[in-house]
């Protein structure tokens, strides 16, 4: 599950090599399609849909589960060994079905090319030729252009802010100096305040479009993800889709460093870190330049490596609306094999999400009957990395976009393991009128749904079902949890994310209680074919950001 991935210190360089570039731009809704159909959902469970639930199998997500989580596997690494060990079950799996292959030529696959590099240790940071401990106390932010060697004088500049009433690079030359800058907004302003005005952005490009010959980033450790998180994140390998625009190679180096480095940073220079930025905090003028002469050496290792979606396809019963297709999506891959030696296993994110899946796709193939639309399982890699597998796919789909209804992810943090599946979150269903489908199967199933527990994570837009919404398809990822508080949920979740959160002890373990899983899966399997049985395809909400025409091709407006 990409959610929680740091992403805060990536969009630093990532907003300057877009503003260097001159390729920033801003998208809004089209409000292109009409008012929402009514699909007029029952309250209780079809005959049909009753005989289908029950060939859902608890034993067959579990054994899934523990296949692709398994030590062989090496944690499905995208462009790995174990990712494609990982496909070939897949596929494997959806031909024992008897589900036709959905990929391209024939096959169950997709290949997608990626970029794939890694930080050396032969990289150094060096203050008056004394070394910072790499990834301990400095990781460089991707992405790189090439290896980049080069010292200089740094200056200090606060948290960046040029406006009427202060400037923080008031008399500094940055040109050709090493820029030490605070990451986050000064007391007083809010993330979601900071973040709407663009200031990293526009603080990166004003750094930059000085001449900085690098930028290092302090206080950038948060209560959720401190520096430690934030470094391993940035020590292992990365991948990027081949073929994307580079950053340009004027584009300096951006390093992150912890707050025992940054009191490195002003040894010598007549005050401290802590004593710097709690002055800038509280809006005094402090920049100034700093003592240490700073060499900088960045080398990664760079390849090319291929990983592939697997997509398979269950052809409807009508002989119109067979051409529309509901598509169910999970995510195989977690964060392989690093060159460390850890392995991460990614059995609750997202194996689990894939079993469910998988086992949703059976009891579809058992059922006595043949939903009206086409139903497309596909299982994507490169989720971790960015949403790869699902972006490539709905950038270069192997269906006709136009023709997708609607689109059901299975992406979480297991929290349905924990117990028999009472409640439930479907993220983004109050955009659609997928959610009214939604609440209703839920009802005739017995399941609460409930709104999301953690909406500052905003979630909706950090999983695989929304490369769908940015074309213009409704979407829902579905989480689930036994019958727990609100406050119990939320421990639970962050119990996870300390533990095992992309991490090498996310195993499967005895304590697992598998009917939470069937109870996910079957509630996703309901809501499916009340889609794939409707007269018209679901439609946006007339007041959602994202009220669009099917096959759109820009960027998601942002979020208020």
């Amino acid at each position: 599950m990409f959610n929680q991935t740091p992403p805060t210190l990536y969009e630093w360089r990532r907003a300057a090599s877009l503003l260097v570039a001159l390729s920033l731009f801003t998208a809004t809704a089209s409000g292109q399609q009409a008012a929402a159909v009514a699909v007029a959902p029952a309250p209780t469970l079809s005959e049909a849909e009753r005989t289908a639930v029950a060939h859902v199998r608890a034993e067959s997500i579990r054994e899934t589960t523990a296949a692709l989580s398994a030590p062989e596997m090496q944690g499905r690494g995208t462009g790995q060994a174990g990712g494609e060990r990982a496909a070939q079950f897949i596929a494997e799996r959806f031909r024992q079905l008897g589900l036709k292959p959905a990929g391209e030529r024939g096959t169950y696959f997709q290949t997608i090319k990626f970029r794939e590099f890694q930080v050396t240790p032969e990289s150094q940071f060096t203050l008056d030729g004394a070394p910072l401990k790499m990834g301990e106390e400095f990781a460089a932010l991707p992405p790189h252009s090439g290896d980049e060697d080069l010292s200089g004088r740094m200056v200090f500049v606060g948290f960046g802010i040029q406006n009427k009433t202060r400037d923080d690079f008031k008399n500094l030359n940055l040109r050709g100096k090493v820029v030490v800058l605070i990451s986050g907004p000064p007391r007083g302003v809010t993330e979601k305040e900071w973040k709407k005005m663009d200031a990293p952005l526009l603080i990166a490009r004003n750094i930059v479009m000085s001449g900085a010959a690098a930028l290092v980033l302090t206080n950038t450790g948060t209560e959720q993800t401190p520096y430690a998180m934030l470094a391993d994140y940035l020590m292992r390998r990365q991948l990027e889709l081949d073929g994307e625009e580079q950053p340009p190679r004027e584009l300096p180096p951006f390093v992150a460093v912890s707050d025992a480095a940054a009191e490195k940073l002003f040894a010598g220079s007549g005050t401290t870190y802590a004593d710097a930025f709690g002055r800038a905090n509280r809006g005094e003028h402090v920049s100034r330049e700093l003592k240490p002469a700073a060499k900088i050496k960045i080398k990664f290792k760079d390849a090319r490596v291929t990983g592939s979606n697997v997509a398979a396809v269950l052809e409807g019963s009508d002989p119109k609306l067979k051409e529309e297709a509901v598509v169910y999506t999970a995510h195989y891959d977690a964060w392989g094999a690093g060159s460390d030696g850890r392995v991460f296993h990614g059995a609750a994110d997202n194996a689990l999400g894939v079993a469910e899946m998988l086992a949703v796709a059976e009891a579809f193939m058992k059922s006595a009957t043949t939903p009206r639309r086409s139903i497309i399982f596909l299982a994507v890699t490169g989720e971790e990395h960015g949403l790869y597998g699902a972006e490539h796919w709905t950038k270069n789909p192997t269906w006709k976009i136009k023709q997708v209804t609607a689109n059901f992810n299975f992406d979480g943090m297991g929290t349905e393991i924990h117990g028999p599946l009472r409640k439930a979150v479907g993220f983004g269903m109050e955009h659609s009128d997928l959610g009214a489908v939604l609440q209703s199967a839920a009802q005739a199933s017995g399941i609460e749904i409930v709104p999301d527990p953690m909406p500052e994570e905003r979630t909706f837009v950090r999983s695989d079902h929304y490369a769908f919404v940015k074309r213009g398809v409704p979407a829902l990822m579905l989480l689930g949890a036994p019958d727990v508080s609100k406050e119990k949920l939320i421990e639970l979740v962050k119990e996870y994310q300390k533990k095992a959160y992309h991490l090498p002890g996310d195993t499967v373990s005895e304590s697992w209680n598998w009917e939470g899983p069937r109870g996910l899966a079957q509630l996703g399997l309901v809501v499916g074919m009340r889609v794939a049985n409707a007269d018209a395809m679901p439609a946006w909400l007339p007041s959602s950001i994202y009220n669009r025409e099917r096959g759109t091709n820009r960027e998601a407006p942002k979020e208020p």
